[in-house]
């Protein structure tokens, strides 16, 4: 194994860093590291896979001046991990007196490709598993369409592929059941990405042809049709069920992925049976005995003498065969070169199996959003419940732990969405229709004589009810629901009628009370509750954890990002500083992950021509292939460790490949709740990988910014 050490450390003159190792036969060796000029110093060194086995490989930084040490760490010394991985980045942060270990962590980059300079980078691409075409598919992308994926990848010379979630969403089996962020279960994977073909060869033989006219018609189609995919796989996968259940349910393989995902397996087929017996997701109208899981029903219907048993195992069998295909092509990818990054949604459906069976960890009557920004100016509503934190935290936050580690199962890195809401989630009670009628949750309510103390005349509760015939937004307070006789001042009241009839003086003390609560009084409290939470989570696994830090962030949470050395998100469009409208990515901090746009925007071609500000940093509005080109090169050469662009952004780099309406390509609109998520590429993977042309420019590219390494895994 060869590792790559990198540590910033700013030197005064004629300082130098050295890397002092402690091997496990007790003996020591000093290396001199080499500076980038930047202050980032870095040496590799190899160790035996013995070596490494026995986890006693330790470390610490020395500063040394003609020789002499003049400053070295404090505390335990740093540790290599036990790794199968043949290169390893560890990305340290000096460990001073009286400063946590969580404080100190390293981050560490099973990787790929150990670069000859200070700082290790890549670069990446961005695509939804549903949006992957090639001629295998069965209308929409399948897990097995990552392994071209990751070839093109690898030949451009990049070192990650992002997706979006994978779980399954199956609910209502409408075109509904499209949206990734609303999940049937955070522990199952989709059915929609099994590779039928891969499961095995069915007998009869008409069906294969029917079936097989059927694929070729879904799959030429430039959208997914959700429903008609979701209904011929369906009737595919009862085909393969009774064709070889049997000897699966026989295999050693089977019995060992039984054995180590029991807990939440056995719940979650009981929970699809019952959806489909009873016919709706509400597990509100099923029978009253139904209505919340327990291990009676389990008895009741998982006995083999139950007529609903062989419907149970029908759903463990797919979870079986989505795991190994999943976990297979993840090998592929690593093997490759190729990290592999996941999304941990924020939530999960109300009537996903998780509140079925855990109806306790949710506040059923409220819903998760996000408040009111540029893009959706009355804020959003996910239909999602929130999390109860004190019931998870009684439980030391269990369930999440083990939704994390099943996710390690095939990730090697993971963003987590809407990292805000582990600090505060904006929370909407189910009998408001708007956004803007949210609060956060948790924070620090006010009490009326709060309220009175710092100006406002007035009692908050006239004021908490919209007056008969108009809007329900116009109010100025919210009654916190659950702390009754508190209050949260309505966001960006200032608009309303209300507001405008307050005397002068009440109008300006709300406008104190309003931008107090908002940015200055629940930094330190939020800063709290995402310390009590994240430093579990992200100690659950070993994968590298990145941050979806978007829309309106609260002062405490760059600090806390930078603590755990959560990797924020970098977007042009949405600038970080508000003295800026786009952001220049060479300002970009290392522990960060930049982009050209995500999924909820709209592509790189589409924000230049349409919606592009004027500002200092592009000043070229064509949208033509070199200044797509410019823009990704000038993210490429940014500090940033990762560099992940949609797919649709680097196809933008070519005038012939490029698709001819980037309007087509955008994924989500966050601003409509009813969005199809039905993107799927123009081209396919077989033709992307012919296309060398384009492999070379992307290639030139990254080996140009310094992120197209010189070691392989």
């Amino acid at each position: 194994m060869t590792v790559h050490f990198q540590i910033e450390y700013f030197t005064h003159w004629g300082q130098e860093l050295v890397l002092c190792l402690s091997m496990p036969d007790g003996s020591c060796t000093d290396l001199n590291m080499e500076c980038d000029g930047r202050c980032t110093w870095f040496v590799n060194c190899s160790f035996t896979d013995k070596q490494v086995g026995t986890g006693g490989i330790t470390y610490r930084y020395v500063v040394r001046s003609n020789g002499i040490v003049e400053r070295e760490e404090s505390g335990s010394p740093h540790t290599i991990p036990a790794s199968k991985a043949r290169n390893l980045v560890l990305a340290d942060r000096w460990k001073d007196a009286g400063v946590s270990e969580l404080d100190s962590r390293t981050v560490v980059i099973p990787h790929v490709r150990i670069c000859d300079g200070a700082q290790w980078r890549g670069a990446g691409m961005a695509i939804p598993v549903f949006s992957l075409r090639s001629s295998e598919d069965f209308g929409i992308g399948e897990f097995a369409d990552l392994k071209p994926v990751a070839d093109w990848a690898a030949s451009c010379g990049m070192s990650i592929v992002q997706t979006l979630p994978v779980n399954d969403t199956i609910l209502t089996r409408t075109w509904r059941d499209s949206y990734p962020y609303s999940a049937n279960s955070s522990f199952a994977l989709n059915p929609m990405y099994l590779r039928l073909q891969d499961v095995g060869t069915l007998s009869d033989r008409k069906f294969l042809a029917r079936m097989e006219k059927v694929r070729k018609e879904l799959n030429s189609l430039p959208e997914i049709d959700f429903e008609k995919v979701l209904k011929a796989k369906d009737e595919y996968i009862d085909r393969l069920f009774e064709e070889f259940s049997d000897s699966c349910f026989a295999s050693a393989g089977y019995r060992r992925f039984f054995r180590e995902n029991r807990k939440w397996l056995e719940p979650y087929a009981v929970y699809c049976m019952l959806r489909d017996r009873n016919g709706t997701m509400n597990f509100n109208l099923w029978p009253e005995a139904e209505r919340h899981y327990s291990p009676e029903l389990l008895k009741k219907y998982g006995s083999p003498d139950s007529e609903c048993h062989r419907l149970i195992l029908r759903h463990c069998f797919v979870q079986y065969h989505l795991h190994v295909q999943f976990q297979k092509i993840r090998k592929y990818m690593n093997e490759r070169g190729i990290l592999l990054k996941g999304d941990i949604p924020i939530g999960v459906n109300r009537y996903s199996s998780d509140a079925w069976i855990y109806p306790e960890l949710f506040n059923m009557d409220c819903q998760a959003g996000a408040p009111p920004d540029d893009f959706a100016i009355d804020g959003q509503r996910w239909g999602m419940p929130t999390y109860n934190w004190e019931a998870m935290k009684d439980n030391s936050y269990q369930w999440l732990v083990e939704r994390f580690r099943k996710m390690a199962d095939y990730f090697n890195a993971y963003r987590i969405d809407h990292l805000l809401g582990f600090f505060r989630i904006w929370e909407i009670p189910l009998r408001y229709g708007s956004g803007l009628m949210g609060r956060f949750n948790p924070a620090l309510t006010l009490t009326e004589e709060e309220i009175h103390a710092k100006g406002f005349s007035q009692d908050p509760r006239i004021f908490s009810e919209a007056s008969y015939g108009t809007s329900e937004t116009e109010v100025l307070f919210l009654e916190d629901t659950h702390r009754p006789g508190t209050w949260h001042p309505r966001i960006n009241a200032f608009d309303t009628t209300v507001f405008q009839l307050l005397s002068p003086a009440d109008q300006d003390a709300f406008r104190r009370i309003h931008d107090d609560f908002y940015y200055c009084r629940n930094n330190e409290f939020w800063s709290g509750s995402a310390m009590d939470k994240l430093p579990v989570l992200i100690g659950a696994t070993d994968m590298i954890v990145c941050g979806e830090d978007l829309g309106m962030i609260p002062d405490c949470v760059p600090y806390v990002m930078e603590r755990l050395r959560i990797m924020s998100l970098e977007v042009q469009r949405m600038p970080k500083s508000i003295h800026a409208n786009v952001s220049d990515p060479a300002s970009y901090p290392y522990m960060s992950v930049c982009t050209t746009s995500t999924h909820d925007m709209s592509v790189l071609r589409s924000w230049i021509l349409d919606e592009m500000p004027d500002n200092p940093v592009i000043s070229d509005r064509s949208a033509g292939p070199e200044q797509c080109a410019e823009i990704i090169a000038s993210h490429l050469g940014s500090s940033s460790l990762f560099a992940i662009f949609p797919l649709q952004d680097w196809l933008a780099v070519d005038g012939n490949l490029r698709a001819a309406d980037p309007e087509r390509e955008r994924i989500n609109v966050p601003a409509n709740p009813d969005n199809y998520w039905r993107y799927r590429m123009h081209i396919s993977l077989e033709q992307l990988l012919k296309e060398d042309g384009l492999t070379l420019r992307l290639r030139n590219l990254i080996s140009d910014s310094g992120r197209l390494g010189s070691a392989r895994l």
